[in-house]
């Protein structure tokens, strides 16, 4: 196994006391939280495999929701996060579910508030590494380790390539692309990695294209 950094072997500054179980968590709320672009006002979190056996002991819960509340990793908040929560008005409830997921430290997030709704799901696959793997029914592959963009749009030809043709005139690479879809010919979703923050005037430009419904950007 090939390392990039001297992080991908000791891990990254965290709160403990788990690299899966606390940064990983924090990050798959935080990701949440950016997609989501606000607090939400309530909290539903579903837990499988070890995440749902040790969430407490090993501090998931409250990495979680510090995640959702925009804290990062190393923020000594977190340890206070669910108390923080409940004081601004949030309401947190955890499910611990019995089911078998393809990855044993899995959440499910699914937040919101009056204007809206979100649900994701993360995992951690060590050393604080994240992917999440559903968002809002749609099958993805994000990291949350890079700046990305989500674009939901009709399923139409030439779609993609208008929104890649935006980002090579703005001279922006694209570092990992896919495109999930429900059903033939209707709602898709491309997940766009890249190598550095999008600015708001190409956003501007993507959310403008034909057949493009919405656009959120995931900043590093």
């Amino acid at each position: 196994m090939k390392y990039k950094s001297v992080f991908d072997i000791i891990g990254p500054v965290m709160i403990g006391p788990s690299s899966s179980h606390t940064a990983g968590a924090a990050r798959i709320g935080r990701v949440a939280r950016s997609i989501f672009g606000r607090e939400p006002k309530w909290v539903n979190i579903s837990l499988y495999g070890s995440f749902a056996k040790t969430y407490k002991g090993h501090g998931t819960d409250v990495a979680l929701i510090g995640g959702i509340l925009d804290f990062d990793t190393h923020d000594e908040r977190i340890i206070q996060a669910i108390e923080l929560a409940k004081e601004r008005g949030m309401k947190i409830t955890f499910n611990v579910e019995d089911a078998v997921t393809d990855h044993p430290n899995t959440a499910r997030v699914f937040i919101g508030d009056e204007k809206g709704e979100l649900e994701l799901v993360g995992i951690s696959i060590g050393g604080g590494k994240i992917e999440i793997t559903e968002l809002n029914g749609f099958e993805l592959k994000l990291s949350g380790h890079h700046p990305a963009i989500l674009v939901i749009h009709n399923d139409r030809f030439g779609a993609i390539a208008a929104v890649a043709n935006i980002l090579a005139t703005h001279e922006i690479n694209i570092g990992h692309m896919e495109v999930s879809r429900k059903e033939k010919g209707k709602l898709a979703l491309m997940t766009i990695e890249v190598d550095h923050n999008i600015g708001e005037n190409i956003l501007q430009e993507i959310d403008e294209l034909p057949h493009v419904l919405k656009v959120t950007r995931i900043v590093d």
